[in-house]
């Protein structure tokens, strides 16, 4: 018989596995969403509880990336926070070093939207340059989203009219009733699976890395050790930009800080 119930022992379970994988840090608020997310999981093994499932992740590791997939998925829109993008407009693109490849990191790409976001304004911005944005996430289910680059129609509400005309397509037949991204634009935009709470691979120099409304999940200690080695991987006179609900106060980080959520390497 199921146990739908997720007894508090359980929960602890996973906060630990979570907090270990991803550096993530669940309150006790996040108990439902655990429930919720994982309740499938159960009912596809046919398992009878939370226990059973956790010993099954705990034994494979593909079902293991699964829990981690669920648990750290989150919510991300286009042009989100849109005044970030209007200072890489106005202050970042305008001060680039001519002729040489401008680099952009999402490091927290989720389902590609950021990404995407970006490369429209790299495109409308530097049309032919060199430049490439890199998106990366823990999860490799959302990057499988990210790479598909499919959204529902509804989105497009997000993405200015000039860039919907000149970099968005609108899905026939089968995908009618979502859009997706000009071809040349996505050619432009590559994802990794990373873990940032792990030592990071090479993956070269970046003049704009975006961590965004992803550190509040994190405690001070980890924020510490993934800033570190993400501005590791900053050129000189790189942006590092937060949420704007963020910021690296209380952080060592060796950046300065140039306006809220926005910091420069020296």
């Amino acid at each position: 018989m199921l146990d739908t119930t997720l007894h508090d022992h359980e929960f602890a379970n996973f906060r630990q596995m979570i907090h270990r994988i991803a550096g993530i840090s669940m309150s006790p608020a996040k108990k439902a969403l655990v429930a919720g997310r994982l309740a499938k999981r159960l009912k596809h093994h046919g398992l009878s509880s939370y226990q059973d499932y956790f010993h099954l992740i705990s034994k494979r590791q593909d079902e293991l990336q699964v829990a981690v997939d669920l648990l750290t998925t989150n919510e991300t829109h286009f042009f989100r926070e849109q005044k970030h993008f209007d200072f890489l407009r106005q202050r970042v693109l305008p001060e680039r070093v001519p002729g040489r490849p401008f680099r952009v990191w999402s490091a927290a790409s989720s389902s590609g939207q950021e990404a995407y976001s970006l490369a429209m304004l790299l495109a409308d911005q530097l049309g032919e340059a060199a430049w490439e944005v890199f998106g990366s996430d823990i999860s490799t289910q959302i990057l499988a989203k990210a790479r598909a680059a499919l959204y529902p129609i509804d989105q497009t509400g997000e993405i200015p009219a000039a860039y919907l005309k000149a970099y968005c397509l609108k899905g026939v037949g089968g995908q009618a009733g979502q859009f997706t991204l000009e071809p040349a634009l996505r050619r432009r935009v590559s994802f990794q699976q990373i873990n940032l709470n792990e030592r990071l691979p090479q993956v070269g120099e970046f003049d704009v890395i975006l961590l965004r409304n992803v550190m509040i999940y994190f405690e001070a200690e980890t924020k510490q050790q993934v800033v570190a080695r993400l501005v590791e991987r900053l050129r000189p006179g790189g942006w590092f930009i937060v949420g704007h609900s963020e910021s690296l106060n209380g952080l060592s980080h060796g950046l300065v800080a140039a306006q809220p959520s926005v910091y420069r390497k020296p």
